[in-house]
């Protein structure tokens, strides 16, 4: 039963699959450790997620490898089973933009998600990459789809909505973090994410969950106005995944 009974999905209210979290114990800045892994897994189970696509981090803070972290999804699916927690989880990343990424792009040593090649990718959040529009081209032409990860975050973009429109125009896909819409990182950001669910540029939604007052703001966030709008004036892909 859903935590949220007033929900269906007729209305495409809440989606089946999570997109976008840090739930691998002790891999990056989610997590700590298996128990708080297990936690918040329960935690979006709950909230009536039937599956779960995790993406550590992949930057020069955080050095993961394919096999790091594959190695911790294999040992947090163990548990799951030990534990009898059925939720479906798979496993990709979340690679921030630095040399580190183009040399892991280069020899297509990536995680992605879904038969598309979905390839989830940040940026800084206050300095516009140095040439995103050659980037966004490598990633295609390796043969990956590009999905830009809290497009609302991006400081430098939030004066135009054109600069949204037009890394839509180079294929890029945009998945939006739901805490935005209930103000968790400021009132810009809110004011962006409302401009790019109006504008219909919303391709995924995620929770972006790395520890409890993730999960605490994405439970109230259900209920927000807002959060209803996403499925009026965009498609989004988010259960194509399962």
């Amino acid at each position: 039963m859903s935590f949220f009974p007033f929900f269906s999905k007729e209305k495409q209210s809440l989606v089946d699959v999570d997109l976008h979290s840090h739930l691998i114990p002790g891999i990056d800045d989610g997590a700590k450790d298996m128990e708080r892994s297990i936690e918040l897994i329960l935690s979006l189970k709950e909230m009536g997620y039937k599956k779960l696509i995790t993406t550590p981090h992949v930057s020069d803070m955080f050095l993961n490898s394919s096999e790091t972290i594959l190695k911790g999804y294999q040992a947090l699916k163990a548990e799951l089973t030990h534990r009898k927690i059925e939720i479906d989880i798979e496993v990709a990343a979340e690679y921030y933009a630095d040399e580190h990424f183009e040399a892991l792009l280069s020899k297509k040593d990536i995680l992605t998600f879904g038969k598309e090649k979905y390839l989830l990718f940040e940026l800084s959040y206050f300095t516009p990459h140095h040439d995103l529009e050659s980037l966004v081209y490598d990633i295609k032409l390796a043969g990956y789809t590009p999905v830009l990860a809290h497009p609302e975050r991006y400081v430098y973009l939030h004066d135009t909505i054109d600069e949204y429109i037009n890394l839509k125009s180079m294929g890029v896909l945009f998945q939006i973090n739901l805490n935005a819409i209930e103000n968790y990182y400021s009132s810009e950001v809110t004011q962006t994410v409302k401009k790019l669910i109006a504008y219909g540029l919303v391709d995924f939604i995620g929770s972006d969950t790395h520890h409890r007052r993730h999960t605490k703001f994405l439970k109230e966030s259900f209920s927000n106005a807002l959060y209803q709008k996403i499925f009026k004036h965009n498609t989004i892909l988010n259960d194509t995944l399962l």
